[in-house]
């Protein structure tokens, strides 16, 4: 943990999805104030009283990553990390030095099995440490497969999860 706070940072509110108040990805909050904070703190779901970007509890991510600079919100997730990006600026994670450390990001994952995803609205383009690919809008249902040459990713997909888990 690092001893960094939000301050007038707010992008989670926007990026996340929250299903306790049943809110999308991609959109604002109902409750909260851009730039001032939420308006049901007190109250606020478990989902948002458990979460800390990575800004925040990881210091190998400077300054330049406080996601209402960057317009990123970094997070962990069961294969990796996800990259959120505000879909107000999609292209702020192909600029640097946001896109030459997301590559490294990539290509030290690649070694671990750790997937590097950059979420923009719906869509996700997988990352990894030479390629990008854009795998769409992945929906409820599906999951994303990778074709691995050792431990490079060498292609990507889009699958049904009854198809990902019969292994056909």
């Amino acid at each position: 943990m690092t001893d960094r706070s939000c301050g007038d940072c707010t992008l989670c509110c926007k990026v996340m999805a929250v299903e306790a108040l049943g809110k999308p990805g991609g959109s604002w909050c109902g409750h909260c104030k851009p730039g001032r904070g939420c308006l049901i703190y007190e109250t606020r779901p478990d989902e948002c009283r458990n979460y800390s970007c990575l800004w925040l509890t990881d210091r190998w991510f400077g300054d330049h990553w406080k996601p209402s600079r960057s317009k990123l919100v970094l997070t962990m997730s069961e294969d990796g990390i996800e990259i959120r990006c505000d879909p107000g600026f999609p292209d702020a994670w192909r600029k640097e030095p946001f896109r030459r450390e997301i590559a490294r990001l990539a290509q030290a994952g690649e070694a671990e099995d750790v997937t590097v995803l950059v979420i923009v609205g719906q869509r996700m383009t997988l990352i990894t440490g030479t390629s990008e690919f854009d795998l769409g809008v992945v929906g409820p249902g599906e999951r994303i497969v990778r074709e691995l040459e050792g431990t490079r990713v060498i292609g990507a997909s889009v699958v049904k999860t009854s198809i990902a888990q019969d292994g056909g």
